[in-house]
């Protein structure tokens, strides 16, 4: 972390102007922020920026190899194959751990990686925030590859909407009025011009989908896909009229099957300093006597549900499925946010988009004093929660 930004902003801290922008944030939209927003950003050094980016640069160029391309391919159910995939996915999210490697030296360590979608237009709006309520220097970024806030929003559209017309693109999703990530979706409306449409309201005709805007049925050309399917298969109550392995004339952004091909699926494949050594269940013969050292993980799931910290012999041997788990060496996160109280530690989430080529291009972070990174590790905590990393233009 850079000391000097750290203890100029620590020392400055206004528990009122943290208030107001948290304020600000839930009425920009009128619709309030259904997850903690931390009182401070974090200050990555020259060095620490440069190591993530070689070790995202590491990790995007193994996704590319043709041995992952054939690796992936099992990652894939069969009955969840959705027709017309891209070559590769169009977003892609790679989250890293604040780590310390045996010589004391920061280093960042792989958490997951997902080809789907992120709040990559949420962390422009608490940027803008973090900016206007705080001193964050000029000579400052949250952006990557030399982008600014019209560079960034113009690079998002070129994903995402291409040469389509925005009534012919929407963001799809199961219910997005009641979703944890809706003020993305108002975000996106915003900087987008797209809308987000729940996959109820979507009208089917033959190969082409349709959705009511502004009381006219208009054509739906791409989607900007927010659906997690195992959410999906666990909402019985949902009814909607077409199928994703439907053929459709549709394109989607980020392709359905990548939700799959590059996401806890992949850790095993992934090879080098910056990736915790992880495998799956079905290839341990005998568990580690060292289980304590091991966290133990489902396949598909988000924001955490069904991870076990505290892996036992009779736990695993539990597990009826064990195709679907991996076990992950435990990766110690490094207390190097300095905070009123204690240090809080740090995930970093480097987002990219991928058209001709992979593209890094924004950051979000989450900020813990907890076991674990989730809600219900942090409550009654503060600095603690959603933010966003600045460090020196380069």
């Amino acid at each position: 972390m850079i000391k000097a930004y750290r203890d100029k902003f620590n020392s400055e801290f206004d528990q009122k102007q943290y208030e107001a922008m948290v304020s600000d944030l839930n009425t920009t939209f009128d619709s309030k922020i259904d997850f903690k927003i931390a009182e401070t950003p974090i200050f990555l050094t020259d060095d620490f920026r440069d190591e993530l980016i070689k070790a995202s640069d590491e990790i995007v160029s193994l996704l590319q190899t043709d041995a992952f391309r054939e690796y992936s391919k099992k990652a894939l159910p069969d009955n969840l194959a959705v027709p017309n995939e891209d070559g590769h996915p169009s977003l892609l999210a790679i989250d890293f751990a604040l780590c310390k490697d045996g010589n004391g030296k920061m280093i960042p360590q792989l958490i997951e990686l997902q080809g789907f979608a992120s709040l990559y237009c949420y962390q422009e709006l608490l940027n803008m925030k973090m900016r206007e309520y705080y001193n964050i220097p000029d000579g400052l970024t949250s952006h990557f590859n030399g982008l600014d806030h019209e560079a960034y929003i113009n690079k998002l559209k070129e994903t995402i909407i291409g040469d389509t017309d925005p009534e012919n693109v929407i963001l799809l999703e199961i219910e997005p009025e009641k979703q944890k990530t809706y003020i993305d979706f108002l975000c996106t409306e915003k900087y987008l011009g797209i809308k987000y449409v729940c996959l109820t309201k979507i009208i089917k005709e033959g190969k082409k989908l349709y959705y009511e805007n502004d009381g006219k049925k208009t054509l739906i050309k791409k989607i900007y896909n927010r659906v997690i399917h195992d959410e999906l298969a666990k909402r019985k109550d949902i009814k909607y009229n077409f199928r994703f392995t439907e053929e459709l004339d549709v394109k989607w952004i980020a392709h359905p099957n990548w939700f799959y091909k590059i996401s806890k699926y992949s850790l095993p494949f992934l090879k080098s300093k910056y990736v915790p050594d992880t495998k799956f269940l079905t290839d341990y013969k005998e568990f580690p006597a060292d289980l304590e050292n091991y966290i133990l993980k489902p396949l598909f799931s988000f924001a955490g549900a069904g991870v076990v910290f505290d892996v036992t012999k009779e736990i695993l041997e539990s597990i009826g499925d064990r195709s679907n788990y991996i076990l992950q060496k435990k990766i110690q996160y490094e207390p190097v946010i300095e905070t009123p109280d204690i240090p809080a530690k740090a995930e970093i989430r480097l987002l990219y988009v991928w058209n001709d080529k992979p593209m890094l291009i924004n950051n979000l972070v989450r900020l813990s004093k907890g076991k674990m990174m989730g809600v219900d590790f942090n409550k009654e905590k503060t600095w603690v929660g959603s933010s966003v990393a600045y460090f020196n233009i380069s």
